[in-house]
């Protein structure tokens, strides 16, 4: 059975120890933002995207990474064929509607780097 594994966007989450102060000072710097809920920002310029998200640890050093796909469910499946999470002792999720409009899972890779893999849903 073909599976549709096409990326549309990958972006990074950039944290914000004061969410409303960041939203400004991107809005400022000259990037459009282009939603704003549940304490996650979407910011672009052309074809650079990244989201502000509501939180901060201090000391972390882990980024977190945004892939846009066509088909996530396919991405999973893909995921879960390859038995990625017992291959490499890493933590894969589980898909849920977001209340921003998208149907994501998480997936770590082997040094604790967060990947939201998700689609639009309108």
């Amino acid at each position: 059975m073909p599976q549709n594994l096409n990326v549309v966007e990958i972006k990074a989450f950039i944290p914000a120890k004061d969410f409303e102060l960041s939203k400004r000072f991107y809005t400022d710097i000259g990037f459009t933002k282009a939603s704003d809920g549940e304490g996650v920002a979407y910011f672009h310029c052309g074809n650079s995207a990244f989201l502000v998200v509501d939180r901060f640890e201090e000391g972390s050093d882990k980024p977190e990474m945004h892939l846009l796909v066509e088909d996530v469910d396919d991405w999973h499946q893909k995921m879960q064929e390859r038995g990625i999470a017992s291959r490499y002792n890493v933590e894969i999720g589980s898909i849920k509607q977001q209340p921003w409009r998208m149907r994501e899972f998480d997936l770590f890779d082997p040094s604790g780097v967060r990947w939201r893999v998700a689609m639009n849903t309108d």
